[in-house]
């Protein structure tokens, strides 16, 4: 067996005849540019593409698998040169007793199944050609729906203020929207880690996921896991969310929570960070606050517990997040080192000091480690990194 870097949460922005699919993604985020991207430049081993439901983008794949460019595996998933691409779709969920938006990711192993899921999807929501659609079901119904078709059922970004599980603030427990037993893990966000989240209990049973929910062909990758499999397929991705065999995720790599956009409590109208015991906002008067990742898992998290041993979450500062490392720079050094996941882990400070300043690998080096000087982010404003040493 050997190491996988895997990143599960990635948009299209446009199909290849330029019709949007995720409105906010970048016009260049076609299915076949993920594809190259994440070969070529971002070195991962699997992606989760989540708007395969749409049905030009299930067209774009059967003819890639057509044209030889692309080929499905006998244990699930479609392999691309080196990279697996695993078929996904995110849904909006928001059943009958007011719980929700909430946003969960749906994983399937052929094009026959996804193609399967997206016609008995498209009676459900209103239109099955964009991405993160809400879906006109109960949760559970969605989630029995998902394992029929052999399908892997994920929450996504789940301490969110926004479209999540624990976000909206109402809701305790998961149960009260969905059967905790067809639940295959957690995605827990850009603004949350595994240290922050131990002491919630009913999400002990469940292996945790980091995800990029790129919108750009740019941010794909800025958190990923390693995962430990036999190859690099959807049962073998299956098996190590359940620890089956051997396979497991080894770690989960990450944005330091502070840089997350959502990771504290901010007002509304300012964006002054508050308190949420304050009656008031003491910049403009507002009492109207968007409350932080970090408030809202305290709110969840148990007393007296104790923590289940979980595979390391590594805070990792993405290159493009690194100040001087601009477009000419990374070009260098990838025409060297070949991919980010090479630089991020395998490229010794010794190699990366022939080709790019002192200062700047360093700064590499602190950010492999999650040691860079960070500003907090908050209320749909990152965090900021500082170029200081």
């Amino acid at each position: 067996m050997k190491d996988f870097f895997v990143d599960l949460h990635i948009h299209i922005g446009r199909t290849a005849s330029g019709k949007p699919v995720k409105i906010t993604g970048s016009r260049n985020l076609t299915l076949h540019a993920i594809l190259q991207y994440a070969n070529s430049q971002k070195g991962l081993d699997m992606i989760g593409v989540i708007d395969c439901h749409v049905p030009e983008v299930l067209l774009e794949i059967e003819q890639l698998v057509n044209l030889g460019a692309m080929k499905e595996l006998a244990e699930g998933g479609l392999q691309f040169q080196n990279t697996t691409l695993i078929l996904g779709s995110e849904i909006e969920v928001y059943d009958t007793n007011c719980h929700g938006p909430i946003h969960v990711l749906t994983y399937f192993p052929t094009v026959e199944k996804m193609k399967d899921f997206s016609q008995w999807m498209s009676k459900h929501v209103k239109n099955i050609s964009l991405s993160t659609q809400r879906i006109y079901v109960e949760g559970r119904v969605l989630q029995q729906r998902v394992h029929e078709y052999g399908g892997l059922f994920i929450p996504a970004h789940v301490f969110t203020p926004f479209k999540s599980l624990y976000g909206k603030g109402v809701q305790r427990s998961l149960t009260e929207v969905f059967d905790a037993q067809l639940i295959d893990g957690i995605e827990l966000g850009l603004s949350s880690d595994t240290q922050m989240v131990e002491h919630i209990k009913e999400l002990y049973p469940y292996p945790f996921l980091t995800n990029s929910d790129a919108h750009s062909l740019g941010k794909m990758g800025r958190e990923y896991g390693k995962l430990l499999m036999e190859e690099s397929s959807f049962y073998e991705l299956q098996k190590a969310l359940r620890h089956e065999e051997g396979r497991l995720i080894r770690a989960n790599y990450g944005l330091n929570p502070l840089l997350g956009k959502y990771y504290e409590s901010i007002c509304f109208h300012c964006g002054e960070q508050v308190n949420m015991e304050m009656e008031a906002c003491s910049e403009c008067g507002s009492t109207d606050f968007i409350k932080g990742v970090s408030t809202r898992i305290k709110e969840l998290s148990d007393e007296d517990v104790t923590p289940v041993n979980r595979p390391p979450y590594i805070h990792q500062v993405p290159l493009d997040f690194i100040p001087g490392l601009g477009p000419k720079t990374m070009k260098r050094l990838l025409e060297v080192f070949g991919t980010e996941m090479n630089i991020l882990h395998h490229v010794t400070k010794e190699q990366l000091l022939e080709v790019v300043p002192e200062k700047l690998v360093e700064l590499i080096h602190r950010a492999r480690l999650g040691q860079l000087n960070i500003v907090h982010g908050g209320g749909g404003k990152y965090g900021k990194v500082l170029g200081e040493i």
